[in-house]
């Protein structure tokens, strides 16, 4: 039996023995977490109408798709998303939702370069974007003020774009003296098919940190894709080192199909279709559509965790921590609180006067009057039900990488995990 037979044995073996697979259709309901007093909060953007089935271009999933995969999908879709500036992004209906999840990016980057630089001394902080897209997290890899990033992305024109705003971050920079900016390399390659050290300026080059934000899932379309992202992530990153990353809860997608007993749920911000049996989900291969107010459209796949962790091994990353977005919100909302404010990822409720809410579901705010009714007359912040039910379907990942026990004659190091 092959090395490639044992791993697949092993991973249906790990799938049948986990609990997670038994999955209850219960889904908890946790919106007072999102709620928090703020002090001030400026006018909140009117309400964009969100694009219809029927006014919306789509690309034909049929035609684009091959032999290849879907991986020519996902590119042509996330290429085809038009750059908007600041303002305009902030009249978007999920401007807090997107806010959030950038808060939620930045405690988890912030809490393990800290992790980092607390055990490395000054050693400089070199960092892998597994699926940069367009540089949306350049700004959170200055603040932590390290050394080299690589940006590797599948969609190229995400990746050129990636590159304007880093040119235009170095010379904002330039020109207030604030120093100097990490020093970058971008490669565009499918990060589930190419070995990216390959592609490496170094190619001896030792990370201390990769993050991964809401793009694994889907090299969970097939186990070979799903190796080689691991390999990727894992192959130059030093003992000691971590993985970090976000993607969807399938539990969750799961429960929540189940409970409506249907294959397609969601409200008027998102949509899931299961292409799948929710009572037999695939380890690889269960895909699903995604759709998120006019932005988000794309095919996506299931990750089946205890999978995703046992197949991790393999690669020397042993799960640390894992987390639904509410749940790290919890653990880290006092420190994150100033931040939170000052990122506008809560929507002030009431609304000041002369603004409107983004939420447009008749009880969208039902959670914050009942938590108004106990605390009087005060504005706090808050995230719409509809933005709660899209948030909650999230989680973060933590691994740190390990020593290897042994190596193999072929060179291949092996793990005791």
């Amino acid at each position: 039996m092959s090395d490639s037979d044992d791993l697949e044995s092993a991973l249906l073996l790990a799938a049948a023995e986990s609990d997670s697979r038994n999955i209850q259709p219960e889904i908890e309901e946790k919106t007072e977490e999102f709620i928090e007093e703020v002090v001030e909060q400026k006018s909140s953007p009117k309400t964009l109408k969100r694009k219809t089935p029927e006014t919306a271009e789509e690309p034909s999933t049929k035609l684009l798709h091959s032999n290849e995969g879907f991986a020519k999908v996902v590119a042509y879709h996330y290429n085809q998303l038009e750059e908007k500036g600041q303002a305009e992004r902030s009249k978007s209906r999920i401007v807090h939702l997107r806010n959030f999840h950038n808060w939620i990016k930045s405690m988890l980057i912030s809490e393990f370069i800290s992790k980092i630089r607390g055990s490395k001394y000054n050693e400089p902080i070199r960092v892998l974007d597994l699926g940069c897209g367009k540089g949306g997290d350049l700004f959170k890899w200055q603040k932590a003020n390290i050394k080299h990033l690589i940006c590797s992305d599948i969609a190229e024109v995400s990746l050129e774009q990636c590159k304007q705003r880093y040119t235009d971050m170095k010379h904002r920079n330039n020109r207030n003296r604030n120093g100097d900016v990490f020093s970058i390399e971008y490669i565009p390659a499918d990060c589930t098919k190419a070995r990216l050290r390959e592609k490496y300026n170094d190619p001896s080059l030792r990370l201390n940190l990769v993050s991964c934000q809401f793009v694994f899932h889907y090299s969970f379309e097939s186990l070979p894709q799903a190796e080689r992202m691991f390999m990727n992530a894992a192959e130059c990153l030093q003992p000691g080192g971590y993985f970090i990353g976000t993607m969807p809860d399938s539990n969750d997608i799961i429960a929540r199909a189940k409970k409506n007993n249907t294959r397609t749920f969601g409200n008027d911000l998102f949509e899931v279709s299961l292409d799948f049996d929710t009572n037999d989900p695939p380890l690889f291969g269960g895909k699903y559509h995604f759709q998120l107010d006019g932005v988000v459209d794309c095919p996506e796949f299931l990750v089946h965790f205890p999978t995703f962790v046992e197949l991790a091994k393999k690669y020397g990353l042993k799960l640390e921590r894992k987390e639904k977005f509410y749940d790290f919100y919890e653990r880290v909302k006092e420190d994150g609180m100033q931040l939170l404010t000052n990122t506008r990822s809560f929507e002030a409720y009431p609304p000041p006067e002369g603004s409107s809410l983004v939420g447009t579901a008749k009880d969208d705010y039902y959670h914050a009057d009942e938590y108004l009714k106990s605390k009087g007359n005060v504005q706090i912040g808050t995230l719409s039900k509809s933005e709660w039910e899209a948030s909650s379907l999230y989680l973060t990942f933590v691994f740190v990488k390990v020593k290897p026990t042994s190596w193999k004659s072929d060179g291949t190091p092996t793990y005791d995990i």
